[in-house]
């Protein structure tokens, strides 16, 4: 992600998000999806048609609904202004466990948020 700023993922258009070598999830505040790329939805091994509309937390990535994860989430779309917050993570999938990079995005110019998902090769 170094090579893009991160205000920029706000104005690219959907066939720009899916080009991005790192999954990108757009929610609104409470968590349900607006767009998921198609990185994510390779490596997640879930279709966009599956999780669009649904909630993020709830629906999609249950194992996120943890303080660590979902806390972080609430208390991140809370604050006010331009910001981002990174941290690791561990997806538990059906099929494995992935460890991750995520970062939440905040744009006072967009309601949405956007969550980017950067895997580690294990």
């Amino acid at each position: 992600m170094s090579m893009v700023d991160p205000q920029n993922l706000f104005e690219l258009s959907e066939g720009e998000v899916d080009e991005l070598p790192f999954g990108l999830i757009s929610v609104d505040h409470d968590g349900n999806i607006e767009q998921y790329n198609n990185y994510e939805s390779r490596l997640a091994r879930l279709s966009k048609e599956r999780v669009l509309g649904r909630n993020f937390f709830r629906d999609v990535a249950p194992c996120t609904a943890v303080i660590e994860f979902q806390g972080r989430f609430e208390r991140f779309v809370r604050e006010t202004g331009d910001g981002a917050e990174s941290f690791d993570y561990v997806f538990a999938f059906a099929f494995g466990r992935q460890h991750v990079n995520i970062t939440f995005l905040r744009s006072t110019k967009n309601k949405q948020i956007k969550i980017l998902v950067n895997r580690y090769d294990d």
